[in-house]
């Protein structure tokens, strides 16, 4: 699936006047591209036969502490990133870079990756003591690192530090204590940290569910994590390439090969980019027989014919493309540990993030050393450096000018990402240029990147373009299922009361509804939650009947809009009704919501029934405490619930709990 170059008329460079500046390049990409060729020249040396041959390389005022850092990254094993610093402390104009912050965190990052936990700990003790002066390295840097050495006693350590700080402590501190029992085999104390999170009012991430969804996968408990994936999307998380990978290969290793297909399906429905970790197990359903469903993405993990390798001759014109979370050419050195360096062949190195960063803007400079640089542009390549670039319009003239390039043309990827930026910025002109294309090239949109459109015009608030993409272009992604429609029909709700268009939200929901799709819980808190803030007590009741009439089960989270709804505006009696309905369902508001309604009762004078739910509220709630901020419009506790319980008791019953 192909789309047509774009017109040259409608690329809009920017004529930039030059300044004289200290700066040695004339533009950013310049300076990027010298970095490039010092970082290769590093990399070979640090894999050859001839160490020595390093403190030549880097005694030059280009070596900085970006350069060194990504040197670090790239390094081939522990002691060839040692001796590196090493060769930075012999040269007076380098040796200030062997104590800078980011050094030590890339070098920290190196011990940690090889399983050089005494020398981490070394580095780290030293840092702590002052030798290398303000540099410090955060409790998630040091959980991290101890994670990667497996030492689960140094990670309780830190994170009991960092939760007996003021602040609260951030979601991934959970996903990583989490993750190491997985790893160890402490089944019940990962499904406790789960636990813990909710509890303790963390919000669970994408990460999270990855965590999980591996965990359960290694311990051979394939159903559940596939349900688990499959309650993702109501609870409006992103599901991850990781995630596809892990139940992919479980799939494979089962021969559950129609497993493998649906998941396909719904990876290019969700708009995923496959990564080469993924190659394996396609090669696999592939000789299965499924040679039509894994062709296109296998086409585009092998490498490109058009990508050389880098030797001593110092060429960059090249490109490497690998995932930005891999570490490369580790197992590319073909002379062993160390080799003649006129023998060792790597990938070039490329970081799309930092090509992203120098490119800026598309000055007629900057066109012209990118066009010099003689790059192979690979649809991973061009999708990696869009994903990384900021600036809307950067983007769509770095989008118009690579579709000129030779070799290249642009396919589903790379347009979803640039039309998902220029509507997050409100370039609904753009967006609406390459929804044209789109529609004349008959190719097809993944669903993902319709309900992005749709949630990023609430951002730009530009309520009738999320309109005319609902309406209009939804079809450019197929057929929809009812599942996705109800999540598409919420996302265009939610925007619309992000413009502030009420009206039409209320009659989208009810269309909604005409149409035989029931909006879920979130969508209806969301809306309740809106009119709420508003004082608009009249249409959070006209929802709740709607609810009612739904056959929609509230959850806690609903229960506890209402009743803070109904304080706000002075209304305790309907508030005490709703808390009535929420104990008859077996739940208990959580203790701020409690507060608000005991303080607004007393208020009214109703101090027997202030003391009635004080009572009550020492009840059994039977579903997961509900203290998370923010769950508007994304989760439900009774989604929380399921996803508790179906982790719990694939463990609970295997290690007889």
């Amino acid at each position: 699936m192909n789309i047509t170059r774009l017109s040259r008329a409608i690329i809009p460079f920017n004529h930039q006047v030059r300044y004289f500046v200290r700066d040695p390049f004339a533009n950013k990409l310049t300076h990027y591209l010298r970095r490039a060729e010092l970082i290769n020249s590093i990399r070979l040396v640090l894999r050859s036969n001839n160490p020595n041959s390093l403190q030549t390389i880097i005694n030059t005022r280009l070596l900085d502490t970006f350069v060194v850092t990504q040197a670090l990254r790239s390094a081939p094993n522990a002691d060839a990133a040692l001796s590196f610093i090493d060769s930075l402390k012999k040269i007076d104009n380098t040796a200030h870079l062997s104590r800078h912050q980011s050094t030590l965190h890339a070098l920290a990052t190196v011990l940690a990756r090889w399983q050089r936990g005494l020398e981490l700990k070394a580095l780290i003790g030293e840092i702590n003591e002052g030798k290398y002066g303000n540099v410090r390295f955060s409790f998630m840097n040091l959980m991290q690192w101890y994670a990667a050495t497996g030492d689960l006693e140094a990670v309780l350590d830190v994170w009991k530090q960092y939760r007996n700080g003021d602040k609260r402590v951030c979601t991934e501190s959970y996903n990583i204590v989490m993750g190491l029992y997985a790893q160890k085999g402490r089944d019940c104390e990962a499904v406790r940290v789960f636990y813990k999170m909710i509890h303790e009012g963390a919000i669970p991430n994408s990460r999270t569910y990855t965590v999980m969804i591996e965990h359960l996968v290694n311990s051979g408990k394939l159903d559940p994590a596939i349900e688990i994936f499959s309650v993702l999307p109501l609870m409006r998380i992103k599901r991850t390439l990781k995630q596809y990978l892990v139940l992919v290969e479980g799939f494979v290793g089962l021969e559950r090969f129609d497993g493998v297909r649906t998941l396909l399906d719904e990876m290019r429905a969700d708009g995923k980019f496959p990564g080469r970790a993924m190659r394996k197990a396609l090669q696999c359903l592939q000789e299965a027989g499924f040679v039509e469903e894994t062709e296109e993405f296998l086409k585009e993990m092998f490498p490109d014919e058009r990508i050389k390798s880098i030797s001593n001759c110092g060429d960059i014109s090249v490109d490497e493309d690998g995932d930005e979370d891999e570490e490369t050419d580790v197992d590319e050195n073909h002379g062993g540990a160390f080799a003649d360096i006129q023998e060792i062949r790597l990938k070039p190195w490329l970081d799309p993030r930092a090509l992203a960063k120098a490119l800026n803007k598309l000055s007629p400079d900057v066109v012209s050393a990118l066009e010099d640089a003689k790059f192979v542009w690979t649809t991973r390549l061009v999708w990696k450096v869009l994903r990384n670039i900021n600036s809307p319009e950067t983007a769509w003239d770095f989008f118009c000018w690579v579709a000129y390039q030779p070799g290249f043309t642009h396919d589903v990827y790379t347009v979803q990402r640039t039309m998902t930026l220029l509507a997050k910025h409100g370039k609904v002109e753009l967006v609406d240029q390459l929804i044209n294309k789109i529609r004349s090239e008959g190719m097809r949109l993944p669903f993902s990147t319709i309900r992005l459109i749709i949630d990023f015009c609430g951002i730009s608030k530009n309520a009738d373009a999320a309109l005319k993409v609902f309406r209009e272009d939804r079809a450019l992604c197929g057929p929809i299922t009812k599942y996705n429609l109800m999540l598409l029909y919420s996302s265009l709700i939610r925007t619309l009361t992000k413009c502030k268009r009420d009206s039409d939200a209320i009659d989208v929901l009810e269309e909604m509804i005409l149409c035989g799709i029931c909006p879920d819980s979130q969508t209806f808190s969301g809306l309740m939650y809106h009119f709420a803030s508003q004082g608009d007590i009249k249409t959070v009741q006209k929802l709740l009947t709607i609810v009612r009439q739904s056959d929609v089960e509230p959850d806690a989270y609903m229960y506890k809009v209402l009743i803070q709804a109904y304080c706000k505006c002075d209304r305790a009696a309907l508030a005490l009704r709703i808390f009535e309905d929420m104990n008859n369902s077996n739940l208990i508001p959580d203790a701020a919501t409690k507060d608000l309604l005991v303080k607004s009762l007393w208020k009214e004078g109703k101090l027997k029934e202030a003391a009635t739910v004080e009572e009550s509220c020492d009840g059994i709630n039977s579903v997961l405490p509900l203290k998370q901020h923010g769950h508007k419009w994304t989760v439900s506790s009774a989604d929380l619930a399921k996803i508790y319980n179906l982790y719990s008791n694939s463990f609970q019953l295997s290690n007889g709990h």
